[in-house]
Protein backbone atom coordinates (compact mmCIF):
# COMPACT_ATOMS: atom_id res chain seq x y z
CA UNK A 1 0.00 0.00 0.00
CA UNK A 2 1.48 3.56 -0.64
CA UNK A 3 2.88 4.97 2.67
CA UNK A 4 2.69 8.35 2.53
CA UNK A 5 2.89 10.23 5.93
CA UNK A 6 -1.02 11.83 4.94
CA UNK A 7 -2.49 8.23 4.12
CA UNK A 8 -0.58 6.69 7.26
CA UNK A 9 -2.18 8.92 9.59
CA UNK A 10 -5.74 8.80 8.08
CA UNK A 11 -5.18 5.57 7.62
CA UNK A 12 -4.56 5.25 11.70
CA UNK A 13 -7.84 6.81 12.38
CA UNK A 14 -10.33 4.30 10.78
CA UNK A 15 -11.81 1.63 12.61
CA UNK A 16 -13.08 -1.88 12.57
CA UNK A 17 -16.49 -1.47 11.16
CA UNK A 18 -19.41 -3.59 9.25
CA UNK A 19 -19.38 -1.41 6.15
CA UNK A 20 -16.74 1.29 4.76
CA UNK A 21 -17.03 4.25 2.93
CA UNK A 22 -14.31 6.14 1.52
CA UNK A 23 -16.29 9.06 -0.74
CA UNK A 24 -13.67 11.23 -3.13
CA UNK A 25 -11.64 8.20 -2.95
CA UNK A 26 -8.81 9.00 -5.73
CA UNK A 27 -6.78 6.38 -5.83
CA UNK A 28 -8.09 4.07 -3.60
CA UNK A 29 -5.82 3.60 -0.79
CA UNK A 30 -7.73 3.99 2.83
CA UNK A 31 -10.13 1.50 1.47
CA UNK A 32 -7.21 -1.24 0.23
CA UNK A 33 -5.70 -0.62 3.84
CA UNK A 34 -9.30 -1.46 5.58
CA UNK A 35 -9.53 -4.76 3.47
CA UNK A 36 -6.00 -5.38 3.67
CA UNK A 37 -6.15 -5.27 7.39
CA UNK A 38 -9.41 -7.08 7.83
CA UNK A 39 -10.81 -4.00 9.42
CA UNK A 40 -14.49 -4.15 7.22
CA UNK A 41 -16.52 -6.39 5.36
CA UNK A 42 -17.63 -4.22 3.06
CA UNK A 43 -16.53 -0.78 0.81
CA UNK A 44 -18.04 1.49 -0.89
CA UNK A 45 -15.33 3.25 -3.19
CA UNK A 46 -17.13 6.96 -4.77
CA UNK A 47 -15.95 9.71 -7.02
CA UNK A 48 -17.30 12.65 -8.97
CA UNK A 49 -14.71 11.99 -11.42
CA UNK A 50 -14.41 8.91 -13.24
CA UNK A 51 -11.48 9.01 -14.13
CA UNK A 52 -10.54 8.87 -10.43
CA UNK A 53 -12.44 6.33 -9.94
CA UNK A 54 -11.28 4.21 -12.55
CA UNK A 55 -7.89 4.60 -10.71
CA UNK A 56 -9.58 3.02 -7.01
CA UNK A 57 -11.12 0.24 -9.22
CA UNK A 58 -7.91 -0.60 -10.84
CA UNK A 59 -5.83 -1.26 -7.36
CA UNK A 60 -9.32 -2.57 -5.79
CA UNK A 61 -10.26 -4.97 -8.91
CA UNK A 62 -10.00 -7.94 -6.77
CA UNK A 63 -12.03 -6.83 -3.72
CA UNK A 64 -14.32 -6.00 -6.26
CA UNK A 65 -14.26 -9.25 -8.22
CA UNK A 66 -15.27 -10.81 -4.38
CA UNK A 67 -18.27 -8.02 -4.16
CA UNK A 68 -16.87 -6.74 -1.32
CA UNK A 69 -15.90 -3.11 -3.07
CA UNK A 70 -18.72 -1.25 -4.58
CA UNK A 71 -17.36 1.45 -6.71
CA UNK A 72 -20.27 4.84 -7.71
CA UNK A 73 -19.67 7.20 -9.71
CA UNK A 74 -21.39 10.03 -7.77
CA UNK A 75 -21.03 13.32 -6.16
CA UNK A 76 -20.36 13.05 -1.89
CA UNK A 77 -22.83 11.04 -0.42
CA UNK A 78 -25.57 10.23 -3.16
CA UNK A 79 -25.26 6.89 -3.71
CA UNK A 80 -23.70 5.62 -0.49
CA UNK A 81 -25.55 3.26 1.23
CA UNK A 82 -27.33 4.97 4.24
CA UNK A 83 -26.63 2.26 6.85
CA UNK A 84 -22.78 2.85 6.11
CA UNK A 85 -20.97 2.86 9.31
CA UNK A 86 -17.92 5.05 9.01
CA UNK A 87 -17.18 7.61 6.03
CA UNK A 88 -13.81 9.18 4.95
CA UNK A 89 -14.01 12.33 2.88
CA UNK A 90 -10.33 13.74 2.61
CA UNK A 91 -8.37 16.36 0.81
CA UNK A 92 -11.66 18.40 0.17
CA UNK A 93 -12.08 22.07 1.53
CA UNK A 94 -14.50 22.33 4.38
CA UNK A 95 -17.03 23.90 3.47
CA UNK A 96 -17.52 21.29 0.33
CA UNK A 97 -17.22 18.71 3.28
CA UNK A 98 -20.31 20.24 5.11
CA UNK A 99 -22.51 20.87 1.91
CA UNK A 100 -21.69 16.86 1.15
CA UNK A 101 -22.81 15.96 4.82
CA UNK A 102 -25.98 18.54 4.51
CA UNK A 103 -27.30 17.08 1.44
CA UNK A 104 -26.61 13.18 2.56
CA UNK A 105 -26.34 12.05 5.71
CA UNK A 106 -25.08 11.40 8.77
CA UNK A 107 -23.01 8.46 9.61
CA UNK A 108 -22.15 6.99 13.27
CA UNK A 109 -18.54 7.10 12.39
CA UNK A 110 -16.56 9.71 10.10
CA UNK A 111 -12.77 10.82 9.31
CA UNK A 112 -12.34 13.84 7.96
CA UNK A 113 -9.51 15.64 6.17
CA UNK A 114 -10.43 19.47 5.44
CA UNK A 115 -8.14 21.35 3.36
CA UNK A 116 -9.54 24.54 4.11
CA UNK A 117 -12.46 26.01 6.85
CA UNK A 118 -11.41 23.44 9.61
CA UNK A 119 -13.12 25.58 12.61
CA UNK A 120 -16.30 25.55 10.77
CA UNK A 121 -16.57 21.54 10.21
CA UNK A 122 -15.74 21.23 14.21
CA UNK A 123 -18.97 23.32 14.81
CA UNK A 124 -21.00 21.72 12.86
CA UNK A 125 -20.11 18.33 13.96
CA UNK A 126 -20.56 19.24 17.88
CA UNK A 127 -24.12 20.97 16.78
CA UNK A 128 -24.99 18.13 14.94
CA UNK A 129 -24.18 15.51 17.93
CA UNK A 130 -21.02 14.26 17.50
CA UNK A 131 -18.04 13.43 19.73
CA UNK A 132 -15.02 14.87 18.38
CA UNK A 133 -12.70 12.16 19.29
CA UNK A 134 -9.25 12.74 17.15
CA UNK A 135 -8.36 16.35 16.29
CA UNK A 136 -5.00 17.18 15.59
CA UNK A 137 -2.59 18.57 12.22
CA UNK A 138 0.51 17.17 10.63
CA UNK A 139 3.03 18.57 8.51
CA UNK A 140 3.38 16.12 4.90
CA UNK A 141 4.97 18.25 2.62
CA UNK A 142 2.17 21.43 3.65
CA UNK A 143 -0.41 20.82 6.88
CA UNK A 144 -3.47 18.93 7.27
CA UNK A 145 -5.83 18.99 9.82
CA UNK A 146 -7.79 15.51 10.77
CA UNK A 147 -10.72 14.57 12.71
CA UNK A 148 -12.46 11.65 14.18
CA UNK A 149 -15.62 12.00 14.94
CA UNK A 150 -18.38 9.71 16.34
CA UNK A 151 -22.34 9.58 18.17
CA UNK A 152 -21.38 8.79 21.82
CA UNK A 153 -23.77 6.02 21.29
CA UNK A 154 -21.87 4.37 18.68
CA UNK A 155 -18.73 3.02 20.03
CA UNK A 156 -19.21 5.15 23.99
CA UNK A 157 -17.12 7.73 22.54
CA UNK A 158 -15.98 10.22 25.34
CA UNK A 159 -17.65 13.79 25.05
CA UNK A 160 -14.72 15.93 24.93
CA UNK A 161 -15.33 19.69 25.98
CA UNK A 162 -14.43 22.67 23.28
CA UNK A 163 -13.52 25.87 23.98
CA UNK A 164 -12.95 28.39 21.89
CA UNK A 165 -9.55 27.35 20.94
CA UNK A 166 -10.21 24.12 20.75
CA UNK A 167 -12.72 25.04 18.58
CA UNK A 168 -10.24 26.96 16.53
CA UNK A 169 -7.24 25.37 16.10
CA UNK A 170 -8.44 21.74 17.19
CA UNK A 171 -8.51 19.95 20.45
CA UNK A 172 -5.17 17.64 20.36
CA UNK A 173 -3.15 20.52 19.36
CA UNK A 174 -4.54 22.57 21.88
CA UNK A 175 -4.34 19.88 25.25
CA UNK A 176 -0.87 17.97 23.66
CA UNK A 177 0.98 19.92 21.08
CA UNK A 178 2.89 18.49 18.23
CA UNK A 179 5.78 19.95 16.65
CA UNK A 180 3.94 19.85 13.55
CA UNK A 181 1.40 21.77 15.62
CA UNK A 182 3.90 24.22 16.50
CA UNK A 183 5.63 24.32 13.06
CA UNK A 184 2.37 25.74 11.92
CA UNK A 185 1.75 28.39 13.93
CA UNK A 186 5.00 29.79 13.42
CA UNK A 187 4.37 29.63 10.12
CA UNK A 188 1.45 31.71 10.09
CA UNK A 189 2.72 34.47 12.79
CA UNK A 190 5.50 34.78 9.74
CA UNK A 191 2.87 35.54 7.03
CA UNK A 192 0.93 37.52 9.39
CA UNK A 193 3.59 40.00 9.82
CA UNK A 194 4.60 39.78 5.99
CA UNK A 195 1.27 41.07 5.27
CA UNK A 196 1.15 44.03 8.06
CA UNK A 197 4.60 44.51 6.38
CA UNK A 198 3.60 44.83 2.72
CA UNK A 199 0.61 46.83 4.02
CA UNK A 200 2.97 49.82 5.36
CA UNK A 201 -0.18 50.28 7.23
CA UNK A 202 -2.71 49.13 10.55
CA UNK A 203 -4.77 46.06 9.10
CA UNK A 204 -6.78 45.57 12.10
CA UNK A 205 -7.83 41.73 10.90
CA UNK A 206 -4.57 40.66 10.57
CA UNK A 207 -2.97 42.30 13.68
CA UNK A 208 -5.82 40.30 15.93
CA UNK A 209 -5.25 37.02 14.04
CA UNK A 210 -1.25 37.92 15.05
CA UNK A 211 -2.56 38.37 18.39
CA UNK A 212 -4.35 35.18 19.25
CA UNK A 213 -1.70 32.93 17.28
CA UNK A 214 1.05 34.57 19.14
CA UNK A 215 -1.14 34.08 22.45
CA UNK A 216 -1.56 30.59 21.92
CA UNK A 217 1.94 29.71 20.60
CA UNK A 218 3.50 31.14 23.80
CA UNK A 219 1.13 29.66 25.98
CA UNK A 220 1.96 25.52 24.16
CA UNK A 221 5.58 26.55 24.00
CA UNK A 222 5.83 27.35 27.64
CA UNK A 223 3.75 23.94 28.92
CA UNK A 224 6.13 21.57 26.31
Amino acid sequence: MKQTKRIRLLCGQLAPCETFADVGCDHGYCTQYMLEENLCRRAVVSDISAGSLSKAEKLLSAYIAEGRVAPVCCPGLEKIPRDTEQVLIAGMGGEEILSILREGFLPPALVLQPMRHAPKVRAYLLENGYSIVRDFTFFDGKFYDVLRAEFPAYRGAAVRSYGERELTFGFDNIRSPSPDFLQMLEEEMRKCRARLAAAQKPVPAVEEKLRRITEVYHDLARSV
